[in-house]
This record gives structure tokens, C-alpha cells and sequence, in this order.
């Protein structure tokens, strides 16, 4: 059970609290899914079988430790009111079976045009990330070789799309460290318990991810000690699944 670390780096971050419908928040500190998320833009490998995407593995984050103290800025966006359609239309306008349909910046009914929305997202941010690959029960190989083509691929800096933090529009830095200090950062920030986090919105026990599939929203408590938040495995108690998950 090899254990990567990550350290990553950006100008801007926002981590969205699900809570907030309209206005975006951004949590102080990343969250699980969204450092899975970096991981999986280095490295992932599944197959595709019909309307099913089959993951071979799945990242599970351990530890984030905190490099920079969190600071906020307000932001002003222009946001398109309307939403890209579901994976059949898209998969349709792929394959050429119907024309695409632009989504417009410009309209006048309530579901085309932009609107300003506020955001309050981090600046200057920099994190550690230790995380290590969990592979699917119904996947069996050689977890040496998946451990292999990670590190292969993070030390030349390769990744399939640009890792993000949160948004698109805020672009990740990486570097693997493969002999991270093992002294916790020390930085002016106290103890504190962050209350309940985002930890992710995929069932990442399931052994297929078929189209239209809602999201699965997960929570746990987090808890900032000695600037860095230990995560608690995936399958374990301490994560919050939906009621009659």
C-alpha cells in the first residue's frame, strides 16, 4: 500500500460548499474530492462497456497538509444561466447522430444568458497530498504496476487535462516528492475543528459509473491539527453517506 505525495500550487482556488445554491463559498482548505481529483488528472486507468465507464482503481486521499495560510478573495463572475445536457446527447452529438446545439452566453428567456454571480475563493494557495490506490474487487493486476506508471508519469509531469482547484478556470501545479518530510508544516493557524466537509459526490466503492447516474454526496469531520487534516478511508464509519446508502 505505496503512499504518493503531491505537493500543489496556485494563484486562485475555490472549493465550493454544497450548501451554497447560488453565491459560491469556498471551504478554507481543499477537499478530498477535489485533491482525488489531481490525482486522477496525473493517472487513470478504467474501460468503457456500453453506457458504463469501469474504473480499475481509485485514489484515496490520506492526508492534506496545509502550506500557506488560507486567505480569501471576493470575486465577481459572469456565469451562463444554462446547463450542458445529459451524457445520451452528448454521446449523440459525438457520433454525429444529431447537430449540436450551442449553449448561448446571450438570450433573452430565463435559461439562456449571463448573470454575475459573487465568489469567495482562496488565493496563493499550496498543499501537501499524500494519497495512495485502492484497486476495484473486480480488477485484479499488479498494484506494483499501477504504483509504477504513477510515479513515471508525476515525475516527468505528465497528466491527461490540467489539475484544477475546483474550477476550471484556476489551474493546479504539481510536483512529486518521493521523500516528503515527514515533520508536519508549522504554521500560525490553531487547532481547529472545520466541521462537517465535502468528502466526495461519486460512490467510489462502485465497480461501474453508468450514464446518468446522480451524485453520491459524502461527509466527514474534519479537523485542522498542526496544519494538516488526516482523511479517513472511504469505506470507514467516520464518512456520512446519504440515508439508506
Amino acid at each position: 500500500m505505496t503512499t504518493h505525495t503531491l505537493e500543489v500550487w496556485g494563484d486562485l482556488a475555490c472549493f465550493t460548499r454544497p450548501e451554497m445554491k447560488v453565491e459560491r463559498f469556498s471551504y478554507p482548505v481543499i477537499t478530498p474530492s477535489a485533491a482525488r481529483g489531481i490525482f486522477d488528472a496525473i493517472y487513470w486507468d478504467g474501460r468503457r462497456e456500453g453506457n458504463a465507464v469501469r474504473p480499475y482503481f481509485y485514489w484515496q486521499i490520506t492526508r492534506i497538509e496545509i502550506l500557506e495560510v488560507p486567505r480569501y478573495i471576493a470575486l465577481r463572475r459572469n456565469e451562463v444561466k444554462g446547463r450542458v445536457p445529459g451524457t445520451a446527447k452528448l454521446n449523440k452529438w459525438m457520433t454525429g447522430k444529431e447537430v449540436p446545439e450551442p449553449l448561448w452566453a446571450d438570450g433573452d428567456d430565463e435559461t439562456t444568458g449571463r448573470t454575475q454571480r459573487q465568489t469567495m475563493a482562496l488565493k496563493n494557495v499550496r498543499y501537501r497530498l499524500s494519497a495512495r490506490i485502492v484497486p476495484k474487487t473486480a480488477f485484479t493486476s499488479d498494484q506494483a504496476k499501477l504504483n509504477a506508471c504513477f510515479v513515471r508519469r508525476a515525475r516527468q509531469g505528465k497528466c491527461f487535462q490540467q489539475p484544477y482547484f475546483g474550477c476550471r478556470e484556476f489551474p493546479a501545479f504539481f510536483e512529486y516528492l518521493p521523500e516528503p518530510d515527514t515533520d508536519p508544516p508549522r504554521l500560525p493557524m490553531p487547532d481547529q475543528s472545520l466541521g462537517l466537509m465535502l468528502y466526495d459526490v461519486f460512490d467510489l466503492s462502485r465497480d461501474a459509473v453508468r450514464d446518468g447516474d446522480g451524485p453520491y454526496i459524502t461527509l466527514f469531520e474534519a479537523s485542522l491539527r498542526d496544519g494538516a487534516i488526516e482523511v479517513p478511508a472511504f469505506d470507514s464509519a467516520a464518512v456520512k453517506r446519504p440515508r439508506g446508502a
